[in-house]
């Protein structure tokens, strides 16, 4: 007992050496710290800075700036891979941009077409696997169902219900696809389904967070309470940054469409 006294007196001049602690790794064990005491001695040096950092963030009134969390992924890696959890976020914010780009265009071009999923006794097939995708004139595009002729009625069906509005007219295996006047009302039709896909995304997001927070949550019995609040407070961030990606993609692409 008395040894570990001896220890703790020199508590307070370690924590008064924190920045060293935090940018050179924790100080040494005082000398007299028997070998038992030493990971304790050092894990309660941590723990006190540590809860320190999270007094001043919670402290902080609301309205207020918080600073970022930023763990390193490596000292976390038995936890959670947080590099994983970022790459499935930003997978998400590039299929959306994806989107945007295929699906979200005030000019229908041949290309627009090419991605249409259409449903077969087969299975789903995109459009262009099942006819030959061209552009006839400015204001015609065809699609040549010579290879899957039974699959011509489908092809329509899937075009005329993608949102495109577009008025598909088939004749034998060849559909012809005019092209719509850009009006004020399909740019406002383009603009919602923007809209739609944005929150659609967003949904996504919030599954990849709470996955990743969930699996964070199962290892509560093998780290500090402190850990598991850090952590959650990182992942929400970037789920933070990936949906204001996402409305900074939902804003050029309505001001696009709008004009």
């Amino acid at each position: 007992m008395a040894t570990a006294l001896r220890c703790f007196r020199h508590l307070p001049s370690l924590l008064y050496r924190s920045s060293f602690a935090m940018t050179q790794g924790l100080p040494r064990a005082p000398a007299g710290c028997p070998a038992l005491l030493l990971a304790g001695c050092r894990q309660c040096v941590h723990q006190v800075l540590l809860t320190r950092q999270l007094a001043t963030k919670k402290a902080k009134g609301k309205g207020q700036t918080q600073a970022r969390v930023n763990i390193s992924a490596a000292l976390v890696e038995d936890i959670i891979n947080l590099e994983e959890t970022n790459e499935d976020m930003q997978a998400v914010v590039e299929a959306l941009k994806e989107d945007f780009s295929r699906n979200l265009s005030v000019r229908t071009s041949p290309g627009a077409l090419d991605h249409i999923i259409v449903m077969t006794k087969d299975g789903k097939f995109p459009l262009n696997q099942l006819g030959q995708i061209s552009q006839k004139s400015p204001q015609l595009i065809i699609v040549n169902m010579t290879n899957f002729p039974e699959s011509t009625a489908a092809a329509m069906k899937a075009i005329r219900e993608s949102g495109m509005n577009l008025n598909p007219e088939v004749d034998g295996t060849i559909i012809r696809v005019p092209i719509p006047k850009v009006t004020r009302e399909h740019r406002e039709s383009l603009a919602k389904l923007a809209k739609q896909s944005t929150n659609k995304s967003k949904e996504a997001l919030r599954k990849v967070r709470s996955k990743s927070i969930n699996q964070v949550k199962k290892c509560k019995n093998k780290v500090s309470e402190d850990t598991i609040w850090l952590l959650e407070k990182q992942i929400q961030q970037m789920a933070d940054s990936a949906a204001a990606e996402m409305d900074k993609l939902l804003a050029a692409k309505t001001k696009e469409l709008l004009g």
